[in-house]
């Protein structure tokens, strides 16, 4: 049993052995190549430039052969990324557009919201009344009713039954009242009866909402002589409001006279509320 354990390690030895002897010769060898290669490099002959010439194309194709699948796959990372890099400063531009108009249309609208205060400003200081300034934080509409919440309230001395104003012009009055906010019954509500008067005519009338359809003239005289486009007033009856605030004009329908008013209630954004026109109560 020791003899043979024996046995197999010699045999193994000797193989490595035998690998050593051929690995020392296959070196010895190529040394012994590479000496004659470089002595065939100094030798000048035709036949030996011939076969250099041939083994230097070889190599030179074989060397272009074996870079191309390398320079393919660097010239399509070079592609991708710069499709990916394209699409990556698109988005970046896309952002920066939106940010732009953003900031454009804040731009505007702020303009625009200027361009109304000074409208307001304005009409404060030319009118003879006493105004109140106030923004439309809600508009309320529907076939039938109609009425704006603004932001002041009894904070600024508003009180119901004052009139509101869009410019100089009469859309509603105040039925309700809380500290920091209001609610106005707009002229075109169907709760609404505005004490009015036509001009030239002088005849008296009540003006009454219809939703979403323009208000009318009612109760008026048997003998009225109301033309279109008669202007129509505040009268000032009953105490309610100052007398002479424009509300709009008469339009003939079939069997009505009909009040195209002056001002457009879905494009209103401030208005005026009038301290110097108060109810009795």
């Amino acid at each position: 049993m020791d003899t043979s354990r024996e046995d197999v390690g010699i045999a193994i030895r000797s193989a490595f052995l035998r690998k050593g002897t051929q690995q020392r010769y296959s070196l010895f060898g190529l040394a012994l190549l590479s000496v004659l290669l470089i002595f065939l490099e100094t030798i000048e002959t035709k036949p030996l430039n011939g076969i250099r010439s041939v083994i230097k194309d070889l190599v030179y194709r074989a060397a272009i052969v074996a870079s191309y699948p390398t320079k393919v796959i660097s010239t399509s990372y070079g592609v991708v990324e710069r499709h990916f890099n394209l699409y990556s400063d698109y988005n970046n531009l896309i952002k920066e557009n939106n940010e732009l108009k953003n900031k454009i249309s804040t731009s505007d609208f702020l303009e625009l919201e200027n361009t109304q205060l000074r409208k307001l400003i304005n009409e404060q200081v030319a009118s003879s009344s006493n105004l109140v300034s106030a923004r439309v934080m809600l508009d309320k509409q529907s076939p039938y009713l109609n009425s704006f919440v603004i932001n002041v309230g009894a904070n600024k001395d508003i009180k119901n039954g004052m009139a509101v104003l869009d410019g100089k012009n009469f859309i509603g009055r105040i039925v309700d009242v809380n500290y920091f906010s209001s609610r106005i019954l707009l002229i075109t509500d169907l709760n609404s009866k505005i004490p009015v008067i036509s001009e030239p005519s002088g005849s008296h009338a009540i003006l009454s909402g219809h939703g979403t359809n323009p208000p009318t003239l009612q109760y008026l005289p048997k003998n009225h002589k109301i033309k279109e486009g008669d202007k129509i007033y505040t009268s000032g009856k009953e105490g309610i409001f100052a007398p002479g605030i424009i509300i709009g004009k008469t339009e003939f329908a079939k069997e009505e006279i009909e009040v195209s008013l002056f001002s457009d209630l879905n494009q209103i954004t401030f208005v005026n509320v009038n301290l110097g026109e108060k109810s009795k109560d």
